[in-house]
């Protein structure tokens, strides 16, 4: 059975379609920041400016294996093998000619990963490796890490494999299903490849080509600064992934694979502007707006998620424009005194972006420093100067004002999240909601073992939902329970009880139609929690 709750309003048109765009980018990209680290950790220690390459004083006396492991240039030994008997026979000043993580990682192993991912998020299991065979088509066509051709080959590679098993599903005489979806997944796989090599990857290389020569253009005509006009209304709107994932991730990872770092990193992960928004709201902010905002600057500075600052910029849309100086200021500094990040920093956190920035060298990192303390002190001033401007006006229609800001962010995002319920409880805004929840009406047919959150990236606000169930359902002293979190589109069934946000809990029941459903607007403090816990102690009482 299901409970569900009241439907929001969601956003439609274009930007709906954006903001779905975005979604499945983020969908390809985030699943594997984990290995786009790696490789940005390999990249800034050992690269010939990295910490332990030839070209820096700290580490010349780990210039050999640093060449061994960054690699570069045209490979004469493959393997770190012939490295290392190079560096036996006194052959080190050849070392750059051998091959080292570096390269492959960036050529082959990023790419194939965003196409697994979203032949997956497409056509599961066997969407990702026909898409994973085409891409490498695509990658071995061209001289550039491909990112975008994975991207774009991927999805395609998957619908095509799911288009040709709609041909024959039904049709295959038992006993040969195995034969065919192999040898089937196999051909097309291979023609995609072909087309891929000859076809499409010369294609993306000229996209590839065309995007960073604009790119060029902006930096050499100093207009880069002006691309913040579109991102930091965008952010506020949801509809920056798209740019994000789509553009500025792609480029920035071939600047960082020639130069050790992009400043396209920086251009909307810059925690700057949005620290600086909700200090000012600190100070001269009014009522619910004000009590809140410290510690959304505390989860948007140190956890990097940006969203929660995007209700405070809708409760006051002329902020924009001060989020909109702060993040030109952010991005001219670093054009004018060249910093950068390493990899992506992903969250947005101060502590992501240390992490990517000091790779480069210190100066590198006190540019970026600098960087985000401009755009903070630009956001804050004219943050605070609207805000003193309109403190009376503010203080007399002061009401549920930012309530309806809240709502407004989780229209524009299309579903409520966590970040959104921790601003209801610290504004004092939870109980409303809480109280508006419809109550659940679920009834266990089944014993209840496995409990799975799941919103769209199997992430973050899954994740914290997941947690306070978890640590109810431990305080009320049973066991044999599992809680977990997963992205809707990895739902397998199994799970015997759902819960998801209500705008969700359809595609929920979709992927797991025999599980039981539970939709809350309210992921951190829904009152329906403490529901689920008793009918998992009733079931226990039973089974006793």
């Amino acid at each position: 059975m299901t409970t569900t709750s009241p439907a929001a309003t969601r956003p439609g048109g274009l930007r709906l379609g954006v903001q779905r765009f975005g979604t499945f980018l983020s969908g390809m990209i985030m699943p594997n920041i984990a290995a786009f680290i790696a490789w940005g950790f390999i990249t800034m220690l050992f690269i010939p400016a990295g910490f332990f390459g030839a070209d820096s004083p700290f580490g010349w006396h780990w210039a050999g294996v640093a060449e061994i492991i960054g690699g570069g240039g045209d490979s004469a030994v493959i393997g770190w093998q012939g490295a290392m008997t190079a560096v036996a026979e006194g052959d080190g000043g050849n070392i750059l000619a051998y091959v080292g993580l570096v390269g492959p990682m960036v050529t082959y192993l990023l790419p194939l990963l965003i196409a697994n991912t979203a032949g997956r998020l497409v056509y599961g299991e066997r969407g990702g490796v026909v898409a994973t065979i085409a891409t490498v088509g695509v990658i071995v066509g061209t001289n550039i890490p491909m990112f975008l051709g994975a991207m774009i080959m991927g999805p395609i590679a998957a619908w095509l494999t799911k288009q040709m098993d709609r041909l024959w599903d039904g049709k295959i005489r038992p006993g040969f299903e195995m034969l065919v979806n192999n040898f089937s997944a196999g051909i097309l796989g291979m023609i995609l490849a072909i087309v891929g090599f000859f076809a499409f990857g010369p294609v993306m290389l000229g996209i590839s080509t065309a995007l960073g020569a604009a790119v060029d253009w902006l930096v050499g005509l100093n207009l880069l600064p002006l691309v913040s006009i579109i991102v930091e209304p965008a952010k506020v709107l949801f509809l920056n992934n798209a740019i994000n994932h789509g553009v500025f991730t792609p480029l920035g990872i071939e600047q960082a694979t020639e130069t050790g770092k992009s400043i396209l990193f920086l251009i909307e992960a810059n925690p700057g502007p949005g620290i600086g928004l909700l200090l000012a709201f600190s100070f001269f902010g009014v009522g619910a707006a004000r009590a809140s905002a410290p510690g959304a600057a505390i989860i948007q500075f140190f956890g990097g998620i940006h969203e929660i600052y995007f209700p405070y910029a809708l409760s006051k849309p002329a902020t924009i424009l001060a989020l909109i100086a702060g993040g030109a200021t952010g991005v001219t500094t670093n054009m004018l005194l060249g910093g950068g990040l390493a990899f992506p920093a992903a969250p947005g956190s101060i502590i992501a972006v240390t992490a990517a920035a000091i790779g480069p060298g210190v100066a590198n990192l006190l540019v970026v420093y600098l960087s985000v303390i401009l755009a903070a002190a630009v956001t804050f001033l004219l943050t605070a100067v609207i805000l003193r401007a309109s403190r009376k006006r503010d203080l007399a229609a002061e009401g549920d004002t930012f309530g309806a800001a809240i709502a407004q962010t989780e229209a524009n995002k299309g579903k409520s999240s966590a970040a959104m319920d921790a601003l209801r409880t610290s504004s004092g805004a939870a109980t409303a909601t809480a109280a508006t929840e419809a109550p659940a009406t679920a009834v266990a047919d089944r014993p209840i073992s496995t409990i799975v959150f799941a919103c769209d990236a199997g992430m973050g606000s899954s994740a914290m939902g997941a947690s306070v169930l978890r640590n109810k359902i431990k305080k009320a002293g049973i066991e044999g329970v599992t809680v977990t979190n997963a992205a809707i589109a990895n739902l397998d069934g199994t799970a015997d009880l759902v819960i998801t946000q209500q705008q969700l809990t359809e595609r929920a029941q979709t992927k797991s139609p025999n599980s039981i459903h539970v939709s809350v607007d309210n992921f951190m403090n829904s009152p329906k929690y403490e529901e689920v816990v008793e009918m998992v102690r009733e079931q226990r009482k039973d089974e006793e």
